[in-house]
C-alpha cells in the first residue's frame, strides 16, 4: 500500500500537518506513517552513557508518538485509516530518506510556521528535505487546511518536465479532489505562439484533467505569481524542483516568504 509520510516534531505545525495529511489519506485512499527522528545525541548523558537508560528513552519516545496520532486516528472520519509510527535514531534527513529507500511513499508532509524564522523556501527542516528526496513534498503552513475542493495551481516555465512519478501523483490529486481543471501558470522570458502551443501540448500528454494555460512575463514573475494565485483562490501552490527553473529560484529568495505564506495555503514540490 501506498503511503503518505508526516515528519512529527511534536510541534503545533507538524500537527497541523497530520491533519492536512489525514484528510489527504483518505481522498485519496493511502495509509499514513508519522515519523520521529531522535538525534544521536538525545537522551544520552554526557558523563555516563547508559545503555538501558537510552533504551528506555527511547521506548517512551516511541509510546509518545503513538499517543501524538491517537487523537487522528480515534476520529470517526478517518477511521479506515492505516496508520503507523515510526522513531528513527539519526539525522532528520538520514531517517527519512532512509524509509523512504525501503516503502513506497506517494507524498512527504512537513508543516512550517509561517512567515516568521523561515530561511529560504521554508523552514530549514523542511528546505533540507526538498533538496534531498526525490518524491513529491507537500510543504504545508500551521494556518492552512484541506479545502473540500482545493483550487490547485501549477507554477512553472519551459525548461521543466514532470517527472512520471510525480505527475501521476499530481493526476491522482487532481482525480481526487474532483477539480474541473488545474491552473497552469507559465513564465516565460519571450512568448512565441509556436513554442506556446508546442509546450502546452507536452504538458497536455501528462496531465490527465483540463488545463487553463496562463502567462506572465519573467521580469515581474514574482509580483505576478502572487497576484494570480490570490486573485484564483489557489489553495496549493505547485513547484516544479530544478535549479534551473526560474520559478524554483524565485521561491528561494526570503524576500518573498511573508508574501507567499498569506497567499498561499500549501506547496507542492515536485521533480523532474
Amino acid at each position: 500500500m501506498k503511503h503518505i509520510l508526516v515528519a512529527t516534531d511534536f510541534s503545533n505545525s507538524a500537527a497541523n500537518a497530520m491533519e492536512y495529511a489525514m484528510a489527504l489519506a483518505k481522498l485519496l485512499n493511502l495509509d499514513v506513517t508519522a515519523i520521529h527522528a531522535i538525534h544521536p545525541t538525545e537522551g544520552i548523558n554526557n558523563s555516563t552513557y547508559n545503555a538501558i537508560f537510552i533504551d528506555d528513552y527511547y521506548n517512551n519516545k516511541r509510546q509518545a508518538l503513538k499517543e501524538w496520532v491517537a487523537p487522528f486516528t480515534s476520529r470517526g472520519e478517518y477511521k479506515n485509516i492505516e496508520v503507523d509510527t515510526l522513531c528513527g535514531v539519526g539525522f532528520l534527513k538520514n531517517v527519512i530518506t532512509k524509509y523512504i529507500e525501503e516503502h513506497h511513499v506517494e507524498f512527504l508532509v512537513m508543516g512550517i510556521t509561517g512567515s516568521t524564522g523561515i530561511a529560504g523556501i521554508v523552514g530549514s527542516n523542511a528546505s533540507m528535505m526538498v533538496s534531498v528526496v526525490n518524491i513529491p513534498t507537500l510543504i504545508v503552513p500551521i494556518e492552512s487546511k484541506l479545502s473540500d475542493k482545493p483550487v490547485i495551481t501549477l507554477a512553472t516555465d519551459f525548461e521543466t518536465r514532470l517527472s512520471a512519478d510525480d505527475a501521476n501523483a499530481l493526476n491522482e490529486m487532481v482525480e481526487a479532489f474532483q477539480s474541473e481543471k488545474l491552473q497552469v501558470l507559465y513564465v516565460t522570458d519571450k512568448p512565441d505562439a509556436k513554442n506556446l502551443k508546442t509546450n502546452e501540448s507536452k504538458l497536455k500528454e501528462v496531465i490527465k484533467t483540463e488545463l487553463e494555460f496562463n502567462y506572465i512575463d519573467n521580469s515581474r514573475a514574482i509580483n505576478g505569481i502572487m497576484e494570480f494565485v490570490e486573485k484564483n483562490e489557489t489553495d496549493i501552490l505547485c513547484l516544479v524542483k530544478h535549479h534551473h527553473n526560474v520559478i524554483y529560484r524565485l521561491f528561494t529568495r526570503s524576500t518573498v516568504n511573508q508574501v507567499m505564506n498569506k497567499s498561499v495555503k500549501a506547496i507542492l514540490v515536485l521533480h523532474e
